[in-house]
């Protein structure tokens, strides 16, 4: 569920906090032996741009993400892909030592980690 301040990190926090955010994130997935072989290595660039554009249009900023790549459909595009509670924790640790990497603002922060876990807990398609 979208909240009006949600709709707002975006101008609060900019594109540069986004693109630091997904940057951090996926320097420590390519290295996570659970998540890294979910993505192939030559693709890594594109999933990290792909999360970026997808945060930004979520928290407010330009409908890139949708005008590329049309509905979200979260599940959907990650039904391929094995993910279970250990997945789904292992995505919150990684993304929550990104957060704290760039140093997330305290009032954007809960916004945030309520964003990700009730995203990532969505994804869980397998027991």
């Amino acid at each position: 569920m979208t909240n009006l301040l949600d709709t707002h990190l975006y101008t609060l926090l900019g594109e540069a906090y986004f693109t630091q955010l997904t940057a951090a994130f996926y320097r420590r997935v390519a290295l996570d032996d659970l998540l890294g072989p979910m993505y192939p290595k030559d693709d890594m660039a594109n999933a990290e741009r792909r999360l970026r554009d997808f945060l930004i249009q979520r928290f407010g900023g330009p409908q890139t993400y949708s005008q590329q790549r049309g509905h979200p459909r979260l599940r959907m595009r990650h039904a391929p892909f094995h993910i279970d509670q250990a997945a789904r924790d292992r995505w919150i640790t990684l993304m929550n030592a990104a957060l704290n990497e760039v140093q997330t603002p305290e009032t954007a922060r809960p916004l945030l980690d309520r964003f990700f876990a009730d995203a990532a807990t969505f994804m869980i398609n397998r027991n």
